[in-house]
């Protein structure tokens, strides 16, 4: 028996070790379990996971028991429960139709936001006013994305607006910040008033219709072809020294930019067997929602709120930067080849988030030239000098790695420098030279 077990011990051993070889030699696993690790809310399960296990000082034998008593069309209905929890910002982990320690935070979360009784349980009616407004707020369209943009809870505040308006408590108005509303009564003598005949109410004028704001949806795949063939027209690239349109030498690299990015996440995305592209797609299209709020707030705040909010976002996915950085790179080059805006600078964002700079780039393209955001030049100008600041502190370039003067281009482009040679360059955002 002692022969046996010292056996045993040295088998087991090698295993282990052939193990540690096949981690250290094969990055496909670890990407694989990366991609699936921030889409849907698995990101929070699966940092709970990772610590749990760091924890354990020795081997346990773990026996998963199947919950008792779920029909299939229950577990249908709590999957249902958790993506709208997700949806809404209240994580509820992966929607596995099991409504475990994590859903039941999360439904607490959702009561409390609503000043519902926090129980952790769903009354009928708590979850047939979370499902409706769900598929309320993904049927809205642009009209959801501008009124999340409104709120300061981000989509949270769907569920408010959405509350009160079951309740018929109306909008408050919303006035321009910094605007002073005075309302001037004229004052009447109460002799005068007391004489003075009766007046029939007039009639009120009509009132003018209002249909909403219509958003215009641009192609960024169609913007890129259109650039590609002026650039071919014109000889190449636009060089530092014939920067005479700075709009368009922005629009050379942004497109350049993503023609790189979505190579890049290609690049990656062909190591990690077993998951094809289309499903990295579609999980990359669900990890969106997650960030929605700070994807709005680009177009509202200043870039070092953001990158707070982005950064408070990261710690709470308990993901390790390296594998922040792979997902987010792999759903950038998916955002791009998708056409999806949404997706892409919410992978940007990630990226600076975390650590790399250079990203910044490509969110003030996005802000430049109005992809998945309002345009504001005003805005874009710091996301630039992020990325330009870390390609002159000797950053690796990411995109056109080989364009040794690509952050001199984009200074001049952006108007913080001008052109060599003295060429006239009017800077697209009007702001003077830096010192």
């Amino acid at each position: 028996m002692k022969i046996k077990a010292i056996i045993t011990t040295l088998v087991s051993a090698a295993v282990i070790a052939g193990s540690v070889d096949r981690v250290a030699a094969d990055a496909s696993d670890v990407l694989g379990g990366v991609v699936g690790g921030i889409i849907g809310g698995v990101i929070v399960n699966e940092g709970n996971r990772v610590r749990q296990q760091q924890q354990q000082q020795r081997p346990r034998t773990v026996v998963r028991r199947a919950a008792p008593g779920i029909s299939a069309a229950q577990r249908a209905s709590n999957r249902e429960t958790q993506q709208a929890l997700n949806y809404f910002g209240f994580p509820a982990g992966t929607p596995d139709g099991v409504m475990g320690r994590n859903s039941r935070n999360a439904v607490s979360q959702f009561q409390g936001h609503l000043d519902y009784p926090i129980t952790g349980q769903l009354t009928g009616f708590e979850r047939d006013f979370l499902i409706s407004s769900f598929y309320r707020a993904q049927a809205g369209g642009v009209a959801t994305s501008q009124l999340v943009a409104q709120q300061p809870n981000g989509v949270r505040g769907l569920l408010t607006v959405y509350r009160n308006e079951a309740a018929g408590i109306a909008a408050a108005p919303q006035t321009p910040a910094g605007t002073t509303v005075t309302v001037v009564t004229p004052a009447v003598p109460v002799q005068e008033a007391e004489e003075q005949a009766p007046v029939e109410a007039a009639t009120p004028a009509p009132a003018m219709p209002s249909f909403g704001t219509v958003t215009e949806v641009r192609s960024m795949a169609s913007h890129c072809n259109s650039v590609s063939l002026l650039t071919s027209s014109n000889g190449g690239l636009t060089k530092v020294s014939e920067v005479t349109d700075p709009g368009f030498a922005l629009s050379e690299q942004f497109c350049l930019a993503r023609t790189f990015a979505i190579a890049n996440g290609e690049a990656l995305a062909r190591k990690i067997e077993g998951v094809t592209l289309a499903q990295m797609d579609e999980q990359c299209t669900a990890f969106a929602p997650l960030m929605q709020s700070h994807v709005a707030a680009l177009s509202l705040s200043p870039h070092d709120t953001v990158l707070a909010q982005v950064r408070e976002f990261t710690r709470s996915t308990g993901q390790s930067p390296a594998q922040l950085a792979s997902t987010a790179t792999i759903c950038l080059s998916s955002g791009y080849r998708t056409d999806n805006a949404d997706v892409a600078i919410s992978s940007a964002l990630l990226l600076v988030a975390i650590g790399e700079p250079v990203y910044g780039e490509v969110l003030g393209h996005h802000l430049s030239q109005g992809f998945g955001a309002t345009q504001r030049n005003d805005l874009a100008l710091p996301w630039y000098e992020v990325a330009i600041s870390a390609l002159e502190g000797g950053a690796p370039g990411v995109f056109a790695p080989g364009q040794s003067d690509r952050g001199q281009l984009l200074r001049v482009a952006v108007g913080l420098d001008t052109a060599p040679t003295g060429a006239q360059v009017v800077p697209v955002f009007n702001l003077p030279a830096k010192n």
